[in-house]
């Protein structure tokens, strides 16, 4: 059967942030792990935004033209979107709220920004032709630990790895994500939620939409300029939006 490849980077990421904004107003309308049917679908929808934006950064490196701009730019909207993550938090409580491991908590600790933008550098280190054996495990061992205290810890970033570097092998793209994934949705099971944790794996939901992808950004110029800028504004400002009615709700 020849299925037609139709939706484009602009499509999939609108599709990343509408499921992402599902599954962020459900975390704070339902706070918790509750096993009601609308927080949980709302949640399962939510899985699709994570493996949307990887295979984008992945996809990303491929066709920037300044990749040193490209991973700054990454980082300094982790820096930003950090405070807005923590503002809408359930354990916000104050600005010491935003000092990294001020509860002596280790996850959870900033956005997935962050482990998207580690995910990037070890793509690039992965693709490194100067950095090789020891050195290039060694690097990648610590951008991992580096990025693990962020949401999604260190898996986004190793599906970021995995998805690059195999670019052009879809099913390996797939396969190597859902292996990482499934290490999560263990370690989900066992220490946080167990109905939480195999909700993680409803991350398989966007391999259909991935398999879609057409290679292509969209036919419109502008409206790509514009898209390469609205999910870096979109992530934060909306966690903002909601760490903001939820503390005036609060009162």
């Amino acid at each position: 059967m020849n299925i037609q490849k139709c939706l484009n980077s602009n499509q999939i990421k609108l599709i990343a942030i509408l499921a992402m904004t599902a599954d962020h107003i459900a975390w704070a309308v339902f706070p918790g792990y509750p096993l009601k049917p609308l927080p949980l679908l709302l949640h399962i929808l939510g899985r699709l935004t994570c493996p949307i934006m990887c295979y984008c950064i992945a996809e990303g490196y491929h066709y920037t033209s300044n990749i040193r701009k490209y991973t700054t730019r990454l980082f300094i909207f982790a820096v930003i979107s950090h405070f807005a993550y923590v503002f809408a938090s359930a354990d916000f409580s104050g600005w010491k709220s935003f000092i990294p491991f001020c509860g002596g908590n280790v996850l959870n600790q900033t956005s997935v920004m962050w482990s998207l933008a580690w995910g990037l550098v070890m793509l690039r280190i992965a693709h490194s032709k100067t950095i090789k054996g020891i050195r290039q495990g060694a690097l990648l061992l610590l951008a991992c630990v580096l990025s693990f205290p962020a949401d999604w810890s260190c898996i986004a970033a190793l599906c970021i790895v995995v998805i690059g570097t195999n670019r052009g092998n879809f099913k390996k793209q797939m396969a190597g994500m859902m292996v990482f994934v499934a290490a999560y949705a263990a370690v989900y099971c066992l220490s946080i939620n167990f109905v939480y944790g195999l909700v993680q794996l409803a991350v398989a939901l966007s391999i259909p939409v991935l398999w879609l992808y057409n290679g292509k950004r969209g036919a419109n110029p502008t409206v790509n300029r514009v898209m390469k800028w609205v999910f870096y504004i979109y992530y934060p400002l909306h966690l903002v939006i909601i760490g903001t009615v939820q503390q005036l709700a609060g009162k």
